[in-house]
């Protein structure tokens, strides 16, 4: 009777059953990518394109040089950027990538001609200045540009920027000017030149300071040559900048020395041209605004002091050549043409005004009697040398000055 409320055993229904495993396509093997690859004429394509790609990088050589000769033979412009040769490595025929470039006190004088040149073989460049002697309408021309950048900054604090080259020119030039705050111009060369070599080293950057032929004072030696060591007041009122500068060139050798950075030193001589500060003090851009407005020109001393004016786009030629040559320097920048204070005056009258008169004042402190560049050394590793004449540039500068005064 148990039997009978027993459940009866039944056989798993197919619901609950065990599922059965998936079988899984089979991988493609050997054979079958063979014959992938052979289907269509598939591998075909492949190595034709391996010998296309093969054949073109071992003639390309060849390709680059037979067209750089023959576009030669078509246009002077490109046969000059065809045969030069570019430390970047560059292909002959092409022309270089831009490179990236500051220039501290590029608003000045001569910083604006050279931002000017930089631009216009294709760099882009950054103006780094505070505008104590620089002006804003020197570089207004290029605030368009996509590859211009204007930067209000001293030179005293450290900055942070990515660049190839930096082009140190930030310093006031002129007596008048680095008279003014003699603290200020000391540091300025001191701290400034630290803050831009520190930066030079930090990112690989090529190095340039702007040096002066003040750091030979008043020399005992003439011409000045570069092997020449200076004559210099170390505690003079002039001494903030024909020291401050001296510091200078200490500071970018030594990091030269201990850091490894890739330097230049150029000494630059007067220089003169548009876009000079009207009084800054200088005999030249003086005895032009003098003479633009009907005023006695001042000559210091007895006349008889010597200088050797450049013109600017001579100097902007050699601050470029220098930069991109293999030599350190320093070296001097200049025009061996010497003149008189008295014969410049007589230069200036021919020019402006035969009617200009010249009045006498006592010279002013450790005033150098003679200054004339010796440039056999710029010739001959440079292969460098002035252009422009007295009687040719000053012409140029006195129409932009003529214009200034008038706009005064």
């Amino acid at each position: 009777m148990k039997q009978l409320h027993k459940s009866p055993t039944h056989a798993p229904s197919p619901a609950h059953a065990p599922a059965s495993k998936i079988s899984k396509p089979a991988r493609p093997g050997p054979r079958t990518w063979v014959g992938y690859l052979l289907r269509e004429q598939r591998l075909l394509f492949v190595l034709l394109g391996a010998l296309i790609a093969t054949s073109f990088f071992l003639l390309r050589p060849y390709l680059f040089s037979l067209s750089a000769s023959n576009a030669a033979d078509r246009s002077p412009i490109f046969s000059f950027v065809a045969h030069s040769s570019d430390p970047r490595g560059v292909p002959a025929g092409f022309r270089p990538p831009p490179r990236r470039v500051v220039v501290t006190g590029g608003a000045g004088f001569v910083g604006s001609h050279l931002v000017d040149r930089l631009l216009e073989q294709g760099d882009s460049v950054i103006v780094v200045d505070n505008f104590f002697t620089g002006r804003k309408e020197n570089v207004a021309h290029h605030l368009r540009n996509p590859r211009f950048e204007l930067l209000r900054h001293d030179v005293v604090e450290p900055i942070l920027l990515e660049v190839d080259r930096i082009y140190h020119l930030a310093c006031p030039a002129s007596p008048v000017h680095y008279k003014y705050n003699p603290i200020k111009t000391i540091k300025t060369n001191v701290m400034g030149t630290l803050n831009m070599l520190g930066l030079a080293k930090r990112i690989g950057a090529r190095f340039l300071l702007t040096s002066t032929s003040e750091v030979y004072g008043d020399p005992l030696e003439h011409p000045q040559k570069e092997t020449y060591w200076g004559h210099v007041n170390p505690i003079g009122v002039r001494s903030c900048y024909d020291e401050g500068k001296r510091t200078a060139e200490t500071l970018t050798m030594d990091y030269h020395r201990g850091g490894g950075v890739a330097v230049r030193i150029a000494r630059i001589f007067n220089t003169y041209g548009p876009r000079m500060c009207l009084d800054d003090g200088r005999v030249v851009s003086n005895f032009v605004a003098q003479a633009l407005r009907k005023h006695p020109m001042t000559v210091y001393g007895d006349g008889k002091q010597t200088r050797s004016f450049q013109y600017v786009s001579d100097l902007v030629a050699g601050l470029m050549a220098l930069m991109e040559s293999d030599h350190i320097g320093p070296f001097n920048l200049g025009n061996p043409g010497e003149f008189t204070m008295l014969e410049l005056a007589e230069v200036v009258k021919e020019t402006i005004d035969p009617m200009s008169t010249i009045e006498f004042k006592p010279n002013t402190a450790d005033d150098p009697h003679m200054r004339k560049p010796d440039i056999t050394k710029a010739k001959q590793m440079l292969g460098w040398e002035p252009k422009v004449s007295l009687k040719e540039g000053l012409p140029l500068m006195v129409t932009d000055f003529r214009k200034r005064i008038l706009d005064e």
